[in-house]
């Protein structure tokens, strides 16, 4: 029979999913040392090991693949029964994780700061990452809701429409395309082009708006944030296209233009989501309702 202790599989569980012994102590609030301690014994009482080191890197065996498996499914079962106790205490209380694709992280802290004012006691934990990671979370059911554009069809999650996500051409005021009043597509294939990652949903866009008109954009560099690619068309290395959330700083302070495109902006728009199967708190409830109706 085994002994191990919840407090071991939870920092356990924390380990093998980031593979970093540092972040699973940050975000734990423990020490380093603690958290291997803790791992030691747990591999004690198991009498197998869980980890293997190859290089600064580490591994989980083939045993810390099978724990892993129950671990998480614990871990999502604890939470789910915290969100029912939550319930019976009311929407004033609560806990609410929150994940959002980096584009969406320029107006979701306006959101949360509204939202936070009439539910002051939700504690909410945010996550931001591209879109290949956000839908993981969503995959691995580590995460109540998510904010993204179009969610893929090949996953069972329910996804609603809230608010509108223009996609726009960026370039510097002093690039030669900004005095155009009219800018035709084909235009476009003779330009260089700053883009996010393959993975993020504002390179999904742009790659099938090209498709669409049979050309090839000249990609001369990936970023992996917005904040990248303003800099970089601010300095004249080429255009970009980004949402309009993203940039309007910058176009007020004027030191972006946005180009007059045809078949531009493409309209995108922003969801709310989570697995189909999902048991929403009343917290998530909440946050999901001030989304969609604005309480």
């Amino acid at each position: 029979m085994l002994h191990f202790t919840l407090r071991q599989l939870q920092v356990f569980e924390k380990v093998a999913s980031h593979l970093n012994y540092s972040r699973a102590a940050e975000e734990l609030y423990l020490s380093q040392p603690a958290v291997s301690m803790q791992i030691k014994q747990l591999e004690g009482h198991i009498g197998l090991p869980l980890f293997e080191q190859m290089g600064k890197k580490i591994f989980l065996t083939e045993a810390g693949r099978e724990l892993f498996h129950y671990a998480r499914s614990i871990a999502q079962q604890l939470a789910e029964m915290e969100s029912v106790f939550d319930e019976m205490k009311g929407v004033g209380q609560g806990k609410l994780t929150l994940s959002v694709v980096n584009t969406a992280n320029y107006f979701t802290p306006q959101l949360l700061a509204t939202f936070c004012q009439r539910h002051p006691n939700i504690n909410i934990i945010l996550q931001v990452a591209n879109r290949d990671a956000v839908l993981k979370q969503l995959a691995d059911n580590s995460t109540d809701l998510a904010i993204m554009g179009q969610p893929p069809d090949d996953l069972d999650i329910e996804a609603v429409r809230f608010m509108d996500n223009p996609l726009v051409v960026i370039a510097s005021p002093s690039h030669p395309l900004a005095q155009q009043s009219q800018i035709s597509f084909a235009q476009l294939a003779e330009q260089k082009f700053l883009s996010r990652e393959k993975g993020s949903g504002t390179r999904s866009a742009m790659e099938r708006v090209f498709a669409q008109h049979n050309i090839q954009p000249h990609i001369s560099m990936e970023m992996e944030t917005n904040e990248a690619i303003k800099q970089a068309v601010q300095a004249g290395m080429g255009l970009g296209i980004l949402s309009l959330h993203s940039i309007e700083l910058e176009l007020e302070t004027k030191r972006l233009v946005m180009l007059n495109v045809e078949h531009f902006p493409l309209l995108r728009h922003w969801f709310v989501s989570h697995r189909t199967t999902k048991r929403l708190s009343s917290a998530a409830l909440a946050f999901k309702s001030f989304l969609l109706h604005g309480s």
